[in-house]
């Protein structure tokens, strides 16, 4: 089974910057993809950015130029550097990981983490 821990979330201006990590722990055989999501009150989940293994990164349009991705495969940890931050990125951040789980054969997960606040005040 895989674990998600997430931290960095908090309270900032508009305009201030923040840095979210995920760290995936558990029986990692490999991971493929890692990626951060975000849901508003009242609004759907909907995806920030995504890193393959191969660190090719993807990002939603409302924060190109101002959210990076990155990871540290060593670590299987995902980080989400976010900076002119502002009052609509405001939300439950989630750390979202699939791979494959180390077993006699290796097999797929999918894991999601508990989430983490993210208040930018005007």
């Amino acid at each position: 089974q895989v674990q998600l821990v997430e931290s960095g979330g908090g309270l900032v201006q508009a305009g201030g910057s923040l840095r979210l990590s995920c760290a995936a722990t558990g029986s990692i055989y490999s991971i493929n993809r890692m990626g951060w999501y975000r849901q508003a009150p009242g609004k759907q989940r909907e995806l920030v950015a995504l890193i393959t293994s191969g660190g090719s990164a993807n990002y939603a349009d409302s924060v190109k130029g101002r959210f990076t991705i990155s990871a540290d495969n060593a670590k299987n940890t995902v980080y989400l550097k976010m900076n002119s931050l502002k009052p609509e990125d405001t939300a439950v951040y989630y750390c979202n990981v699939d791979g494959l789980v180390a077993d006699f054969v290796p097999r797929p997960f999918g894991s999601w983490g508990q989430g983490t606040q993210v208040t930018v005040s005007s």
